[in-house]
């Protein structure tokens, strides 16, 4: 899955202290996109705090992977970067966060970098006023959160929970296709509401999407999925009674039980969905 980058590791405690220095990573977005190149041995690289001109006071520090690599956050990507022709001219542009996914698949760790930093560029974007008094926020001087100077309100990153369900029909499985946007094979998905646990969300989206009724419900796996702002997880259950679907049209185009050997998988192994898929294909019963 995306954040499987062994031998790579993730560091992702926060260091207010931290400032970059001349190589370290910046990741500058504009909305979905985010500053990048794909260098001739086809590998996405971010430019350097040296290379963006980007001040020291813009930039806030994000994670480390491994021991060296230290990814900052160029927070005025509004305004136009000091020598972006020159960026330009040498192969730097705006990428699709999500296009990245169907279009590079090396380096593993700096796909999965990029993802996580668009969750939290949404974050201090859509943080940056004080949701009950309306008040510019600031940073915590201890931890990652913003802070109300007045009325002293902290905001913490939001993740968002949601499920992602393979429901079981003896040696068939339900695959799903979504009616817009990812093109390929799926599985039951959605979000938590307020008051639901996790197990009576997999049982409404699953009878809302399909109309069919789960027993068994059972935890298999968790995965942060940073384009949506998500922590997924997954369950796998098995139908309840009646096996007819009745696909709720305004969210899939398709909605059928497929056999284990007739499943056809992601073209990528980026996503928790796909593990489940070829987890169940391979031989997996409840």
């Amino acid at each position: 899955m995306i954040q499987d980058i062994y031998p790579h590791v993730l560091a992702n405690h926060y260091n207010e202290k931290a400032v970059p220095s001349g190589d370290s990573k910046v990741l500058v977005f504009r909305e979905q996109d985010i500053l990048a190149r794909i260098r001739h041995d086809q590998e996405l690289e971010y430019p350097s705090f040296a290379r963006t001109g980007a001040a020291k006071e813009d930039c806030t520090y994000l994670f480390r992977i491994d021991e060296t690599e230290y990814y900052f956050l160029d927070l005025a990507a509004g305004e136009e970067l000091p020598g972006a022709a020159d960026l330009y001219s040498e192969g730097w542009e705006f990428m699709n966060v999500r296009s990245l996914r169907r279009n590079v698949l090396e380096p593993r760790h700096e796909l999965f970098a990029a993802m996580t930093g668009k969750h939290l560029i949404d974050w201090y974007r859509d943080t940056a006023f004080c949701g009950r008094c309306g008040t510019p926020t600031g940073k915590s001087a201890t931890e990652r959160a913003k802070v109300c100077p007045n009325c002293g309100y902290t905001m913490y990153p939001r993740i968002m929970p949601a499920v992602i369900v393979g429901v079981i029909n003896g040696d068939s499985i339900l695959i799903t296709k979504y009616r817009t946007g990812f093109a390929h094979n799926a599985l039951i998905a959605g979000f938590t509401e307020i008051g639901e646990t996790l197990e009576e969300t997999v049982a409404r989206e699953v009878m809302e999407e399909s109309g069919v009724r789960v027993k068994n419900i059972t935890y298999y796996k968790s995965q942060p999925w940073g384009i949506a702002n998500d922590i997924l997880a997954g369950f796998y259950c098995e139908v309840d009674g009646d096996t007819q679907i009745r696909m709720d049209s305004n969210e899939l185009k398709y909605a059928a039980w497929v056999r284990r050997e007739d499943i056809v998988l992601q073209p990528d192994d980026f996503s928790l969905t796909n593990e489940m898929m070829l987890r169940f294909k391979e031989g997996f019963r409840l």
